[in-house]
């Protein structure tokens, strides 16, 4: 049985496409004005493992992700700056030449977290004209209204509103948490923004006689409804997103629609930094390129991912980063030795079980994670199934470990490692400890095992 977590209903739930065997996925995707950090990037490598599982169940997926390139202001209550246009200002370039620098550079971020691409990418100013006839719809049924500065959806006409996110809505005082201006209720949100009278913005359309924009949250219904349908599978984010943004989608969706948007409500929790949500506004946040410059690998964070499910914060540090990495090369070079090997003993069947057991119970990657090491520790199985058995659980975990291949070691650092072995025979510690320091000031360890010496590259202990 495939079980997930769905936020809608607060439990774990059997999972059954709505139609045929196709998984119809929608997932947030950036506000294209600034590099993703990490914890962003956690949530698309937990999206990817939702996927990944999707297919290892014989599942067809087709995937859905947006890029917000307008309309996404600097606070959830429709007040502030838009995030494109400030991005624009302050680097003295468009906000478009903004949207697609940073797209290609989550992109590239993908690619390196071996983050499987969406089936479609959507871009909300190429859909302008679908939102301003949802919005059309939305006023002819009587959801909205205009004030000073843009087009309201009216929450208190939609008696379902804030059922994602359990909210009373009766027992919150208007004005309470937020400036309301002269929005009816605190909770009602903006559909299309009229752009000030005494600011000339880049991005701007006609509608119903004035310049404007859309607001953020009716791009992502009207993109996932125009190409998954008014009803589908899966709609995922972070966890920030249940209070305001999912919850309004699903609001000025199903006011439409009449119908219940989406089956299951999946959201990854975030990362932290010593008990602290990285975030850019606080300008503590960490990009994969920063970890880059400090010698780890994209992969090594998405191994430092694997070992904490989805669900539960992650905490993140220097420390876990270097364990998570050591723990990755060991794996590899564990790989790299049976992959010469051709030995073949055991039955891998049970352990397959295991793992299908592991990852279709809401995605229990952790669990499944460790069932690998089991895998590589049992001397029941030979080289032959423990080497097939990690590229079987690769296809969920997305490490690549079919592409591993043992490093070239240069000419000079071969020398130099046998002079210190002679050295080390001969017991002549001392000069053998310095030839292992020059070997290392080049970028390599000397690590010495039972079968002889191995060399590897040399793993950077400083990070920033």
């Amino acid at each position: 049985m495939f079980k997930l977590y769905n936020t809608l209903t607060r439990k774990k739930e059997e999972f059954k496409p709505l139609k045929d065997n196709v998984v119809r996925l929608y997932t947030c995707g950036i506000t294209a004005y600034q590099n993703a950090h990490i914890g962003n990037l956690r949530t698309y490598i937990f999206e990817d493992l939702l996927k990944r599982t999707l297919l290892y169940n014989k599942f067809k997926v087709k995937h859905v992700m947006n890029i917000t390139d307008v309309g996404h202001l600097t606070s959830d209550a429709d007040t502030g700056k838009d995030k494109l246009e400030e991005s624009a200002k302050k680097q003295h370039k468009s906000a478009y030449e903004i949207s697609e620098f940073y797209t290609k550079e989550f992109k590239k971020d993908l690619k390196k977290l071996n983050i499987i691409e969406p089936d479609i990418w959507c871009k909300a100013t190429d859909h302008i004209k679908d939102m301003q006839n949802w919005i059309k719809k939305l006023t002819n049924l009587g959801y909205t209204y205009e004030i000073e500065d843009g087009i309201y959806f009216d929450t208190s006409k939609f008696k379902n509103y804030g059922i994602l996110d359990k909210k009373n809505i009766q027992g919150l005082q208007a004005g309470k948490r937020i400036d309301i201006k002269n929005k009816k209720h605190f909770t009602d949100f903006a559909l299309w923004k009229f752009s000030p009278k005494d600011e000339k913005r880049q991005m701007e359309w006609d509608f119903l006689g004035r310049n404007g924009f859309p607001g953020w949250h009716i791009e992502c219904s009207v993109m996932a409804t125009k190409y998954l349908g008014e009803q589908f599978d899966i709609h995922c984010g972070g966890i920030d997103h249940i209070q305001v943004h999912h919850t309004n989608e699903i609001a000025q969706t199903e006011a439409v629609t009449k119908k219940r948007w989406v089956n299951f409500w999946m959201h990854g929790a975030f990362l932290v930094l010593e008990k602290e949500k990285m975030s850019k506004s606080l300008g503590n946040f960490i990009t994969l390129n920063s970890l880059e410059k400090q010698n780890f690998d994209s992969l090594d964070y998405r191994y430092l991912c694997l070992n904490t499910h989805y669900r539960k914060p992650l905490v993140f540090s220097e420390e876990a980063l270097k364990s998570a990495r050591n723990s990755f090369e060991r794996l590899k070079n564990i790989l790299l030795e049976l992959k010469n090997r051709k030995d073949s003993k055991g039955n891998k069947e049970t352990y397959r079980k295991k793992f299908l057991e592991a990852i279709n119970d809401d995605l229990n990657i952790p669990k499944a994670l460790g069932l690998l090491w089991d895998i590589l520790r049992d001397d029941k199985l030979g080289s032959g199934e423990k080497y097939s058995l990690t590229l079987d659980f690769d296809k969920v975990l997305g490490l690549n470990l079919d592409k591993i291949k043992e490093e070239k070691i240069p000419k000079e650092i071969i020398i130099l490692a046998n002079e210190r072995e002679k050295y080390r025979k001969e017991r002549n510690f001392k000069k053998s400890d310095e030839i292992r320091e020059a070997i290392r000031k080049k970028g390599y360890n000397i690590e010495d095992t039972k079968e002889g010496y191995k060399i590897r590259k040399y793993q950077k202990e400083t990070f920033k």
